[in-house]
C-alpha cells in the first residue's frame, strides 16, 4: 500500500488522488462532492473549502450539463467557468478546485439505439475532458433502444472502457495533457431521491461489488487501458442510504459491514456514496470510516437554500409593505404550476399534498426553478428589500437562529445573501466534520 504523502502537484486529479491515498493509509478523511449548479450553493461550498483548507469538488451530471446545454443551459466549458469564477471570488486557490462529471454515458439518449447513443456519449466525455473536468464517472448502465434487458455487466463494462479510451484520447490532445481519474460502478440510488415511498434498502451484495470491479478491469485490459485502470480511484456501490419525499433511510453500519470490507481487497480504491443528503453528522462520519470516502450531496444543499430563502421571505413579510414585497414563495409556486415538467412525475396525492411537496419535499424539485426569470427576479428583490430595510436581530433570531448567533458574535455579516450562503454551509459543516477537514468544528 502506498505511503501517505503531502500533495505536491497542482493538477486537480493528483490533488484528489493524494487526498484519497491518505484515507487508504488509515486517516479518517474523505471528500465532499457537491452536486449542484446553483451559484449560491457553489459559493457556500467554496467558502467552506477555504475555511477548512480543503478541496472543493464540484460535479455536474450528464443531465445538467452536456454538449447541447443540458437542463441548465450550460455546456461543460460554461460550468467550469462558473465554478472557477466563484472560487476566485472566494479566494480559493485553483489548485484546490476539482471538477467532476457524474453519470457520464448514454443516459440522455436512451431512446436512441446504442450505436448513436454511445457516439453522443463519446462527444459528451470529450467535451468534459476538454473543459478541464478531472474526475470522470463512467456510467453505461442505461438500457438503450434495442439493448438486451437486463444489460449484461460485461457490456456495461465494455462501454465504460470505450468512454475511458475516448477520455484518454481527449486528454492527450490538450496542450498540456490532462490528468484524469475515473470512478466506476453503477449501483446507485435514483438521482435526486426516490420517486416512490421507501421503507428500507439493502446494501450492494459484496460479490456484486467484486464482480463489477473484475468486469471493468477486464474490459480496460481488453481496450489496452492498463495505465488508465491505475487511475480508477472509486467504486460506486449502495451503502443503504436514500431519501424519498418525506423520509430518510439512515446508514446502518452493521448492514454494510461485509460490503465495507470489499474495498480493502483492492489497494487504491475507495467507495463513493451517492444520495447521502439528509444523513446525520454521525452517519456521514460512519460512512467515511467504512471507506465511503467520497460523499455526494445535491438536493440536501438546495433544500437548505430554499429553507433560507423562504425564511427571508417570512422576514420580508414582517418588514416590507405588501405592494413592495418580492412575493418569492408565490413566485416559485407559480413557476412550478406553469411548467410541471420537473415535479409532476414525482409528487402524487391530492392538490394539498402536492402543494406541500412542491415546497418542502426532501427531493426538492423546486431546485429546477430558481433560474426561472420571475423567480430569479424575486430573489434579487428579496435581497434588495431586506438589505435596504435591515433585519432586526430579534426577527432574525426567530427565523434563522444559527445565523443570528453568528451575526451576534461578529462571525457573519447580516446581509441577506450572506445569511443564505451561511445556512447552506450549515449542511456542508456536517460533511466537513465527517470528512475530517482541519477547520471543521466538532
Amino acid at each position: 500500500m502506498p505511503e501517505a504523502r503531502i500533495p505536491t502537484s497542482p493538477r486537480p486529479a493528483q490533488v484528489l488522488r493524494d487526498h484519497l491515498i491518505r484515507h487508504r493509509c488509515g486517516e479518517p478523511v474523505g471528500v465532499t462532492s457537491v452536486c449542484s449548479a446553483h451559484p449560491l450553493v457553489v459559493e457556500a461550498a467554496a467558502s467552506q473549502a477555504r475555511s477548512d483548507g480543503g478541496l472543493l469538488l464540484v460535479e455536474a451530471t450528464s443531465n445538467q450539463v452536456d454538449q447541447y446545454g443540458g437542463y441548465t443551459g450550460m455546456q461543460p466549458d460554461d460550468f467550469a467557468a462558473l465554478v472557477y469564477r466563484i472560487a476566485d471570488q472566494a479566494e480559493l486557490p485553483r489548485a484546490q478546485v476539482v471538477l467532476g462529471g457524474d453519470h457520464l454515458g448514454p443516459n440522455r439518449w436512451r431512446d436512441l439505439g446504442p450505436a448513436e447513443a454511445m457516439d453522443r456519449a463519446d462527444a459528451l466525455v470529450t467535451a468534459y475532458v476538454r473543459a478541464g473536468f478531472a474526475k470522470i464517472h463512467l456510467d453505461c448502465s442505461m438500457v438503450c433502444a434495442g439493448d438486451p434487458v437486463p444489460l449484461p455487466g460485461t457490456l456495461v463494462a465494455a462501454r465504460a472502457a470505450r468512454l475511458a479510451r475516448v477520455a484518454e484520447k481527449a486528454a492527450g490532445e490538450l496542450e498540456q495533457r490532462a490528468d484524469l481519474v475515473y470512478v466506476i460502478g453503477t449501483e446507485v440510488p435514483v438521482p435526486g431521491g426516490a420517486q416512490e415511498t421507501i421503507d428500507a434498502l439493502t446494501p450492494t451484495a459484496p460479490d456484486a461489488a467484486r464482480t463489477t470491479v473484475a468486469e471493468h478491469r477486464a474490459a480496460f485490459a481488453e481496450a489496452g487501458l492498463d495505465e488508465a485502470w491505475e487511475r480508477v480511484i472509486a467504486l460506486v456501490v449502495q451503502p443503504g442510504v436514500e431519501f424519498d419525499h418525506l423520509r430518510v433511510v439512515d446508514y446502518e453500519p452493521d448492514a454494510a459491514r461485509q460490503l465495507s470490507e470489499v474495498v480493502t481487497e483492492h489497494p487504491g480504491l475507495v467507495f463513493e456514496a451517492h444520495s447521502t443528503d439528509y444523513q446525520t453528522r454521525t452517519a456521514l462520519a460512519e460512512l467515511v470510516r467504512d471507506h465511503w470516502a467520497v460523499l455526494k450531496v445535491g438536493p440536501g444543499l438546495t433544500f437548505a437554500l430554499r429553507e433560507a430563502l423562504f425564511a427571508l421571505a417570512a422576514i420580508e413579510d414582517e418588514l416590507i409593505g405588501e405592494a413592495d414585497r418580492s412575493d418569492l414563495v408565490n413566485a416559485v409556486e407559480a413557476a412550478m404550476l406553469a411548467d410541471p415538467t420537473w415535479w409532476a412525475g414525482y409528487y402524487d396525492g391530492d392538490p394539498d399534498q402536492q402543494r406541500l411537496a412542491r415546497r418542502y419535499s426532501y427531493s426538492d424539485r423546486s431546485r429546477y426553478y430558481w433560474p426561472h426569470p420571475a423567480v430569479f427576479s424575486a430573489v434579487e428583490r428579496l435581497f434588495l428589500n431586506l438589505d435596504d430595510a435591515g433585519i432586526p436581530l430579534p426577527v432574525l433570531s426567530e427565523h434563522l437562529p444559527e445565523q443570528y448567533r453568528r451575526v451576534r458574535t461578529g462571525e457573519l455579516p447580516g446581509n441577506a445573501r450572506a445569511l443564505v450562503v451561511d445556512h447552506v454551509r450549515d449542511v456542508l459543516r456536517d460533511y466537513a466534520y465527517a470528512c475530517g477537514a482541519e477547520g471543521a468544528s466538532a
